[in-house]
């Protein structure tokens, strides 16, 4: 059961507090989510800053943020174009100055009530609380095999362990931040990055609540980019599998010659025309374009972290919300 953010301690001043918000083309409902959140994070500590990241949003969703900006504390980072959540959730981490920082959608499909437990768990020790969603039955049956099998997919073939049905809701402390901001990859998967950094991380279970607003930003396609950027960016496993693929069809191959000299000389069988031939190639050819895929994804990982260009590129900023963030002195100290 969720705490009302009424039955929640009115001032925690100890500690302060940053929220991120990737925003994407949420204008209709933006405003409305912002002081929702607001009046429930001002009930746990008086230190707080709203960090909106606008991701090149088409609409005029900067302009309804800005004008609410210094009423609700707001950080406003405008991105020169639409990078992406990943790169969003980075540019958000990148200057928030709280002790614990907290990740969460502008759709209210994220409780922001849950925010209060979150920071219960970080008080008494944990350095990383994520909320895992317990019902998945409104989403379309295609899209929760997918997700379920993007997990198990990525924890087979990885050391890393990433949570069934946990996605970017989350409450960070500080050093897992600065863990995340000096990382120096361009190829940004955060669920993974999360789970890589490790800490003492610590789930709980919420109920996703309807859109209210919009429709979702991704569609089939992005989700099987961001899998596929997950799977390449952990692991070499898909590498290995091409090469095994390969020597499992060259000894097949040496097979198949030992048996149709056998069947010519000993049972005086013929031996298989263009069909047989025609399928062979078919089969070699789709094997090759296979491999060719997979190395080639890698090779554009490379690719792009040479050029080494920024991440995002700021088009516009305004900070309203600046909290002082405490000395691990003083935090000890309290």
């Amino acid at each position: 059961m969720l705490t009302h953010p009424a039955n929640l301690p009115q001032t925690r001043p100890h500690f302060s507090l940053s929220c991120v918000v990737p925003v994407f083309n949420e204008a209709a409902g933006i405003v409305r989510f912002m002081e929702h959140l607001h009046r429930c994070v001002a009930a746990l500590t008086t230190e707080v800053e709203l960090v909106v990241v606008n991701d090149g949003s088409t609409d005029d969703s900067g302009a309804r943020i800005l004008q609410c900006a210094d009423r609700l504390r707001v950080h406003y980072i405008e991105l020169s174009r639409n990078f992406g959540k990943e790169f969003a959730i980075q540019a958000g981490l990148d200057v928030a100055e709280g002790d614990c920082v907290v990740i969460i959608d502008a759709d209210f499909q994220h409780p922001a009530e849950l925010i209060g437990v979150m920071v219960d768990r970080w008080q008494a020790g944990a350095d990383m609380v994520y909320a895992v969603r317990n019902d998945r039955h409104q989403e379309p049956w295609a899209k929760r095999l997918a997700r379920r099998g993007m997990s198990r997919l990525f924890s087979l073939q990885s050391k890393i362990q990433l949570p069934a049905g946990a996605g970017d809701f989350r409450l960070l402390d500080r050093k897992v931040v600065m863990t995340l901001r000096a990382l120096p990859e361009r190829t940004r998967f955060m669920k993974g990055l999360y789970a890589w950094s490790g800490f003492n991380a610590q789930a709980i279970e919420y109920q996703p609540q309807p859109r209210q607003d919009g429709q979702s930003k991704y569609g089939t396609l992005r989700l099987a980019s961001l899998a596929a950027t997950g799977i390449t960016a952990f692991s070499t496993v898909p590498l290995r599998m091409v090469s095994v693929l390969g020597l499992l069809i060259a000894f097949g191959a040496v097979l198949l010659g030992f048996w149709i000299v056998f069947e010519k000389l000993f049972l005086h069988q013929p031996i298989a025309g263009f069909a047989t031939l025609a399928t062979s190639i078919l089969l070699l050819s789709g094997v090759q374009l296979l491999a060719l895929g997979v190395v080639g994804e890698y090779v554009g990982r490379i690719f792009d972290e040479v050029k080494r260009r920024p991440l995002y590129i700021v088009a516009r900023a305004a900070n309203r919300g600046a909290v002082r963030r405490r000395s691990i002195r003083e935090r000890n100290r309290t």
